[in-house]
């Protein structure tokens, strides 16, 4: 699976979306993961073509015929073509450009039809010199076909058919009865080749299902099943590049509850789980759905307000801090009344990277705590330097504690 980052373009001809398909249903995200592998192994490109171009001119060579020197011009030209379409489409693809997919999909078939029209060719030479070096060299190609396009394997089938399909036109014109027996043995090769290319997609779309499952748990909190810290990190990473591409700004608010310790000192930790959960709950009510909402730790949460302007934050900040210092009744038939504070900070006036937009709004948690709690403070440069101070003096006294140990 590709580890680089880089998104390339679905297909959009009917053709070539049929033909990069899986042949079963899989999520959009995997879909678009299963055309990038269609881009990998540089390595397994570049021995093919090696191997392709090298045959057909030394054929062309020894067979100083038409259709042998047709071979190797069209192989030459296929293989540049796709060597520059493949060039192309990394350089769109890390400027989050459209990449030529339609044309990298295609350009695979003419390749495998190609090396098909050699070996039919060569067969019919009667050269058993040159049919044996055109079929081996097809045999060796099916097997990178079916290693690097498994992802496609409705791609993979057609590629292995062209590449070894013209093995049965080419024996009948060949009149040579000894290889007759490729008539049971290319379509029991391709059957096998192919199926093996399907069986190799169903085990690479599971993996892709493991994985995302478990990149999912782990950027989730397991409590309230909110974004936990590293969840948060990677969306707003998110939302600051997308704010790089011209996307609108966004707010953070930073809350912690108010008068949670009570509540779990008084009832108890399952108590206190279940009074966060609710906390969580009410989030989702209040903000909207396109804002994120993350669990760090503890009583902290945070929200990415995706709204346009400060105003939206100020607001939503106000609706929240009514929304949780509502009473609240806990499984066991209490109630209880908690509150909430929150800092904001606004991207980019704030920050411009995730620790430095948390730290933002973290300082101005900070001074709304020290205003008397469930109220709302905007970042500014007193709250960054009360935060500061607050992080100094910790750091001083976890040094002390350490010294003294």
């Amino acid at each position: 699976m590709r580890g680089d980052g880089l998104v390339f373009s679905l297909p959009r001809w009917r053709v070539t979306r049929w033909l990069a398909d899986p042949g079963y249903p899989v999520s959009s995200d995997i879909r678009l993961a299963l055309i990038g592998e269609l881009y990998g192994c540089w390595s397994v490109f570049a021995g093919g073509v090696i191997n392709t171009v090298a045959v057909a001119a030394a054929l062309a060579l020894r067979i100083q015929t038409a259709p042998f020197i047709a071979w190797f011009v069209l192989e030459v030209a296929i293989c540049l073509s796709r060597l520059i379409v493949m060039i192309i489409a990394y350089r769109r693809a890390r400027e989050h450009r459209p990449t030529p997919t339609n044309l990298h999909v295609l350009l695979a078939v003419a390749w495998s039809a190609s090396v098909g029209f050699g070996v039919g060719v060569s067969l019919a030479s009667g050269d058993w010199v040159a049919a044996s070096l055109a079929c081996i060299s097809s045999a060796a190609m099916v097997g990178g076909i079916c290693f690097r396009n498994f992802s496609a394997p409705r791609l993979a089938g057609a590629m292995i058919l062209c590449s070894v399909g013209p093995v049965i036109p080419g024996v009948a014109i060949s009149h040579e009865p000894l290889l007759f027996v490729m008539y049971v043995q290319m379509p029991v090769y391709f059957l096998a080749m192919t199926g093996a290319a399907f069986r190799l997609n169903k085990m690479l779309v599971t993996v892709m299902h493991s994985k995302r499952e478990s990149d999912e748990l782990a950027r989730l909190d397991p409590l309230t099943g909110l974004l936990n810290r590293a969840g948060l990190i990677d969306a707003l990473q998110t939302r600051l590049e997308d704010k790089d591409r011209g996307q609108r700004n966004f707010a953070v608010l930073y809350l912690d509850l108010d008068g949670f310790k009570p509540v779990n000192d008084t009832f108890g930790h399952a108590a206190g789980d279940e009074l966060l959960k609710m906390v969580g709950a009410t989030l989702r009510d209040v903000v909207a759905p396109t804002d994120i909402i993350a669990r760090i730790g503890g009583d902290e949460f945070v929200v990415l307000a995706s709204g346009p302007a400060t105003d939206h934050a100020l607001a939503l900040a106000e609706r929240v801090i009514s929304a949780i210092t509502a009473p609240v009744a806990l499984p066991g038939g209490a109630s209880v009344h908690i509150g909430v504070s929150a800092g904001i900070a606004v991207a980019p006036d704030h920050g411009s990277e995730p620790e430095a937009l948390l730290f933002a709004a973290d300082a101005a948690l900070y001074e709304a705590k020290s205003s008397g709690k469930s109220c709302w403070r905007l970042a500014s440069a007193e709250a960054n330097l009360a935060a500061l101070r607050k992080f100094s003096t910790g750091s001083l006294k976890a040094t002390a504690i350490g010294a003294a140990a």
